[in-house]
C-alpha cells in the first residue's frame, strides 16, 4: 500500500519537474517572442505610418504588422498554455502534499499497531490471569486438604496397626467326653 504512494508520488514528482523544465523553456520562448518584438518595433521606424509612405512600404508594414499579430497571438497562446500549466502544477502540488500526508499518517499507524496489539492482549490477558490466579490458589487449597487427609488417614492406618485385631472373645467349651460324639464300632 505504501509502495504504491510511494510509487505514484515519485510519479508525480516526475511529472511536475518535466512541466516545471516545459514551463521554463516556454517563458524563454515568450521572454525572446517579446524581445524580438520590441527590437523591431524599436529599430524599425517605418512600422509607424509616416505621411510620405510608398506602396511597397505599405506592403511590408502591412506584412509586419501580420508578424506582429501572429507573434502577440502566439504569446497569447503561450500564456494561456502557462496558465494552464500553473494550474496543473498546483494541483498535482496539492495532490502530492495530500498523498505525503496520507503516507505519514499511515506510517504513524503501521508504527503504533504493534503497541495497540499489545495493549489490547494486556486487556484481553488480565481475566485470564485473574482465572489463573483463582486456579491455582484453589488447587492450593485443595492438595492442603489433600495432604491432611492423607496424613490423617495414614495416622489412622498407623494408629490401627500398632493394635491386634480385636476380635470377638468367644468362650471356648473344654470338649468333654459327653460332647464328643461317639463314633460307632464297625461291625
Amino acid at each position: 500500500m505504501s509502495q504504491t504512494y510511494n510509487s505514484r508520488i515519485q510519479s508525480l514528482s516526475v511529472e511536475v519537474s518535466e512541466l516545471r523544465q516545459e514551463l521554463l523553456l516556454r517563458d524563454q520562448l515568450v521572454q525572446q517572442l517579446s524581445s524580438e518584438i520590441f527590437r523591431l518595433l524599436k529599430d524599425n521606424n517605418s512600422l509607424f505610418p509616416q505621411p510620405e509612405v510608398s506602396d511597397s512600404n505599405q506592403a511590408e508594414v502591412q506584412k509586419l504588422k501580420e508578424q506582429l499579430e501572429s507573434c502577440e497571438q502566439q504569446a497569447a497562446f503561450y500564456q494561456e498554455q502557462i496558465t494552464c500549466r500553473d494550474t496543473e502544477i498546483d494541483q498535482l502540488r496539492q495532490v502530492i502534499q495530500e498523498l505525503t500526508d496520507r503516507t505519514r499518517m499511515l506510517e504513524q499507524v503501521v508504527q503504533e499497531l504493534p503497541q495497540v496489539y499489545r495493549n489490547k492482549f494486556e486487556e484481553r490477558i488480565v481475566p485470564v490471569q485473574k482465572q489463573v490466579a483463582a486456579l491455582q490458589k484453589e488447587n492450593r487449597q485443595l492438595q492442603a486438604e489433600l495432604q491432611s487427609v492423607s496424613y490423617r488417614l495414614a495416622l489412622k492406618i498407623r494408629n490401627s496397626s500398632h493394635h491386634a485385631i480385636d476380635l470377638p472373645n468367644f468362650a471356648c467349651p473344654t470338649p468333654s467326653e459327653s460332647d464328643v460324639p461317639s463314633i460307632p464300632p464297625d461291625s
